[in-house]
């Protein structure tokens, strides 16, 4: 009978599992911390932020809409804002849905849909619902928006710690 050196060693399945496990614990903790830098970088503010700093919340929809989750598929983590029920329209006056983080992060252009509330004075539509424009006039307009970074910074920010997730994150069960 010939003995096999290799089961001497390691439980295969065992270290796949524990080294797994580490793997999702880790990039779990660093896509948590990720998303809580993203999430303070945006202050309640009045007003506009300066282009090449983090958007003011107003309303705190962009802070609660950033998310992280594990993707086994793929061994990795993904951190970033959900899509938004907002819709803009795109230059061909087709609505878009769920632009405004990505518009906000690199910049860009989006279009608006205004509506007049009295001669002169055009405000954002409220297209929840159509009853409310009848017989208004309404308007497309495009807006440039200049890059207010947000989830870039706080990753830079913590591409450093994210090692010290993985030491000593392998452990026998």
């Amino acid at each position: 009978m010939k003995a096999n050196p290799q089961k001497w060693f390691f439980d295969r399945p065992k270290v796949r599992r524990a080294v797994d496990r580490a793997r999702r614990q880790s990039l779990s903790k660093a896509g948590a911390y990720i998303r809580t830098r993203a999430r303070t970088s945006i202050r309640r503010r009045k007003g506009v932020s300066a282009p090449g700093s983090p958007p003011h919340s107003h309303e705190g929809t962009l802070r609660r809409l950033i998310f992280f989750g594990y993707d086994p598929a793929a061994g990795s983590v993904v951190v970033g804002p959900a899509a938004t029920n907002q819709v803009f329209f795109n230059r061909h006056r087709q609505p878009v849905r769920g632009t405004v983080p990505e518009v906000l992060e690199y910049g860009g252009e989006i279009t608006i849909l205004e509506v007049e509330k009295w001669p002169g004075f055009w405000t954002r539509a409220d297209l929840r619902s159509r009853r409310r424009l009848a017989g208004k006039r309404t308007r497309c307009r495009r807006v440039r928006v200049a890059a207010r970074p947000y989830m870039w910074p706080a990753f830079e920010a913590e591409r450093n710690n994210i090692p010290r997730h993985w030491r000593n994150s392998v452990r026998a069960a």
